[in-house]
This record gives structure tokens, C-alpha cells and sequence, in this order.
């Protein structure tokens, strides 16, 4: 599988990562119950597609993600790069809470490292900003837990250009993790410019818009525990546009033998300043079909094609 350098200096990444988001399990933002064995299995069948390595959090499934990910990484011989972030926290009525403070992210980190059961994270990542609290401090923080060799790489997901730059002006910025797809295109305008004149990675992540762009989605597997009952996106009007969208894709899919999620998927790596795509699966057969995204290089008539629907659906205000 192609590989891409993660900012300037960093590590040569598979451009499909295995986002652990789903395998969490059940909580505020989770996605239904799941079978931790099948996640297991899930993760070993992407690894043996090429992918070589995972995004995690602590918030998912408030550290059962992190734990699954460490029963599956147990006895390997090879251990693919991690990444996980900081700064979410339980906020003990079932949901989470930013925190940024300096001490909350060196206890976060600890716990990390426990549950991943490793000595040292590959890539650690602030996961929001917290409205109204310095970055700065929490920045410092972050730079420290690399000097002490408890993290190898330090990045951020969600910031805009404002909080980057206070960043940088701290400690260099690995990475940012933003949410990106064919309806989901707010970064191109600034974020994804400033990132590649800066060395900044971009791993995005959401590329099939939360699935709603694999061209299996229905509205029977959105369960009462499923976060996606929260957001518009998922609601009338909403939903029938962007499933009128995914139809109007499946023929451009379906000429070159492959899914409206590989097509998802292979649109945002067509975009240079992207490094990698985190693709969520909860099943094997989901990591096989996500690694065929890899191969998939857009020509200007796909392109074309895919830009004419999303006008049709999405046309400018």
C-alpha cells in the first residue's frame, strides 16, 4: 500500500489508517454495541491489507478502544504506528468534557500507556480545543511528554488556523487530524493550505462522513444508542440528499468494480495536502474493502463526474 510522509520528518504512513472510533462500544458518541472479538479481527485483517497504522482515542468508548486495540497488537511481531489523543474527559452524567489543563493531559497520557500497554505513544494528538482555555500551556504540555519519551510525535485534531499558529509558535505541529469528505469540505479553504506550506500532516478523518458515504447505508441501522441520531446530517431533509448523492455516485463506483466508500475514500486522497485517510471498520470484511480505496487513483473524468453530482445535490449558495 502507498505510503505517505506524516509531516515534515515524520513517518512514512499508509494513506487508509484503521480508525478505532466504532470499536469503542457504547457510550455518548459511540455507534451500538460491538463484539470485541470481531474488532480483534477487524484490526488484524486491515494490518494484513497493509495497513500499518491505527487512530484511537481514550474518549472512544471512555478507554475500551485503547484496550482493544492493545488485545489485538498483543504478541505481534511487528507492531503498527499508533496514534491516540488527550482532552476529552468523563464528565460523570455518561458524557465527556474538554480539559486542557497541564496535569489532566500528563494523567490522561499515563493511562494511555497503560491501556495500550506500551511504553511510549507514536503519535499523541489534543482531540478539541477547549472553548475559552489557553492552548498554550496545554501545548507546553504536550512538547514535554515528547522530550520525556513518553510520546514520539505531537499533533492536534480539529484546530483551525488561529490555534495552529499558536501552537507552532510553542513546539512544531506534527499533525492535524480534521473531519473531511465530498460533503464535508470546510479545511480546503484555509486549514489544508496552511498545513501543507507548514510541513503540517493531515490524517482526515470521517471520509465516508460517518458512513453515510459507503453506499451501504440505510436508515435501519442507525440504533437508538447510535450517536448519528444527534446530528442533522442524519435527519430529514438531510439524510435523502446525501443518499440521492451516494446514487448518483454508484454508477462512477461501479465501472471500476468499487464501492461508493472506496470512491469517498479516494476523492479526499486525491487532495495532495492530504497525508492519510482514517477509514473506520467494526468487521474483516470492512478492513478488506476499506484497503481497496488504496488503489484507486481518480482520473479527471472521475473527477469531473463526481464534481457535476455533487453540484447537482450541494450547488453553491
Amino acid at each position: 500500500m502507498e505510503t505517505r510522509t506524516l509531516g515534515e520528518g515524520g513517518p512514512p504512513l499508509t494513506v487508509i489508517g484503521f480508525g478505532a472510533w466504532a470499536i469503542g462500544g457504547p457510550w455518548i458518541y459511540g455507534w451500538g454495541k460491538v463484539d470485541d472479538a470481531e474488532s480483534v479481527s477487524a484490526i488484524h485483517r486491515a494490518l494484513d491489507e497493509g495497513v500499518n497504522w491505527i487512530d484511537t482515542a481514550a474518549a472512544y468508548g471512555l478507554g475500551h478502544s485503547e484496550e482493544v486495540v492493545a488485545r489485538a497488537l498483543k504478541g505481534l511481531a511487528q507492531r503498527p504506528f499508533v496514534a491516540t489523543k488527550c482532552g476529552l474527559l468523563p464528565d460523570g452524567k455518561g458524557g465527556v468534557k474538554n480539559s486542557l489543563a497541564p496535569e489532566s493531559i500528563r494523567a490522561e497520557c499515563d493511562a494511555s500507556l497503560k491501556r495500550l500497554q506500551t511504553d511510549c505513544i507514536d503519535l499523541y494528538q489534543i482531540h478539541w480545543p477547549a472553548p475559552g482555555a489557553p492552548v498554550e500551556a496545554a501545548w507546553e504540555t504536550m512538547a514535554d511528554l515528547r522530550k520525556a519519551g513518553k510520546v514520539r510525535y505531537i499533533g492536534v485534531s480539529n484546530f483551525d488556523v488561529p490555534l495552529l499558529r499558536r501552537c507552532m509558535a510553542i513546539a512544531p505541529v506534527q499533525s492535524l487530524q480534521p473531519p473531511y469528505s465530498l460533503i464535508a469540505r470546510e479545511v480546503e479553504e484555509e486549514v489544508l493550505e496552511f498545513c501543507a506550506n507548514h510541513g503540517i500532516g493531515v490524517v482526515a478523518y470521517s471520509p465516508m462522513q460517518s458512513g453515510l458515504l459507503t453506499g451501504r447505508f440505510n436508515r435501519e441501522r442507525l440504533t437508538r444508542d447510535d450517536w448519528r441520531q444527534k446530528i442533522p446530517l442524519f435527519r430529514e431533509p438531510e439524510l435523502s440528499r446525501a443518499l440521492g448523492f451516494v446514487e448518483a455516485l454508484r454508477p462512477i463506483a461501479d465501472a471500476r468494480k468499487k464501492s461508493v466508500g472506496n470512491l469517498a475514500v479516494a476523492w479526499v486522497l486525491s487532495n495532495t495536502s492530504v497525508t492519510a485517510a482514517i477509514v473506520g471498520a467494526r468487521t474483516p470484511a470492512h478492513a478488506e474493502e476499506n484497503a481497496a480505496a488504496a488503489s484507486w487513483t481518480l482520473t479527471s473524468d472521475e473527477m469531473r463526474r463526481i464534481e457535476e453530482a455533487y453540484r447537482k445535490f450541494y450547488p453553491p449558495d
